[in-house]
């Protein structure tokens, strides 16, 4: 087993271009060294991963693995491009804007062009697991590749996640939570992937939207009924954490104080 003194981290930056995207991705990488056992090491994928300075992501991983407390785990975290409302959302439907319509052409970058040039480059030919992790409209697209390839992924982190994702307008009188939310009616027709491990995490000070009145934010809101939905699919209480922070904020820096109870969650020794 890996001791503190030899898990190290090492940062590098790989800058590819993509077919399916018509443009070059940017990726920041965090790489465990010194790993006894390279079959121990997992993968996580993070979109906005230009936000990772901010968030000091390698200070809270330096820490995590001085404290001997997670196990490897290889970070690629996604630049995401000019057009992030369009890459990010859900591949299988645009929402009433007609955002999220290069969600499809973002799934096919994730699978067959990054995870092969992860896997090349640092001589990793199969990960213990692989997870994927993003923050408001990148945890939806997390949580959109995660649920729709459980053959490839086995955790996902969703952190203030834009779960709201609608096809009708809120406002529109038709609109209905229960039958507008994309995401919410992808579970229901989805199937049960045994193996699965869900992560949530909202902040209270998230938003001021209510739209049902009942005294909730809408973000809380929209979260927990999408973790009501992954009961009644099958999933049980050890496939699903929910961190709800009493002054979490829609920011960097409530999702970089989030960060290490996902990554013990995920890889605590």
């Amino acid at each position: 087993m890996e001791t503190a003194a030899e898990l190290e981290l090492v940062t590098d930056t790989l800058i590819t271009s993509s077919t399916y995207l018509k443009r070059e991705v940017t990726l920041s990488l965090f790489l465990p060294k010194n790993v006894v056992n390279p079959a121990t090491i997992s993968l996580l994928l993070i979109n906005d991963g230009q936000d990772m300075p901010a968030m000091g992501y390698d200070k809270i991983l330096h820490d995590l693995y001085h404290e001997n407390v997670i196990h490897p785990v290889l970070s690629v975290a996604i630049a995401a491009g000019n057009e992030r409302a369009q890459e990010y959302g859900v591949a299988k439907r645009k929402d009433y804007l007609g955002r999220g319509a290069k969600a499809g052409a973002y799934s096919k970058f994730i699978l067959k062009e990054l995870l092969p040039l992860i896997k090349e480059t640092y001589q990793v030919p199969e990960f213990k697991e692989i997870a994927f992790a993003g923050f408001s409209l990148g945890g939806l697209s997390a949580f959109d590749m995660v649920w729709n390839h459980p053959d490839v992924f086995s955790r996902v982190g969703v952190f203030s996640g834009s779960l709201w994702w609608r096809s009708v307008d809120q406002h529109d009188k038709k609109y209905d939570d229960n039958k507008h939310r994309i995401m919410q009616q992808q579970i229901r027709k989805g199937s049960y992937a045994p193996g699965l491990k869900f992560f949530f995490e909202c902040g209270k000070l998230d938003e001021s939207g209510d739209r049902n009145n009942n005294g909730i934010i809408d973000s809380i809101d929209d979260t927990q009924d999408h973790i009501k939905e992954l009961f009644a699919k099958g999933y049980g209480p050890e496939d699903i954490t929910y961190l709800e922070l009493d002054e979490g904020k829609h920011d960097v820096a409530t999702w970089g104080l989030a960060m290490p109870a996902f990554l013990k969650w995920g890889w605590g020794k």
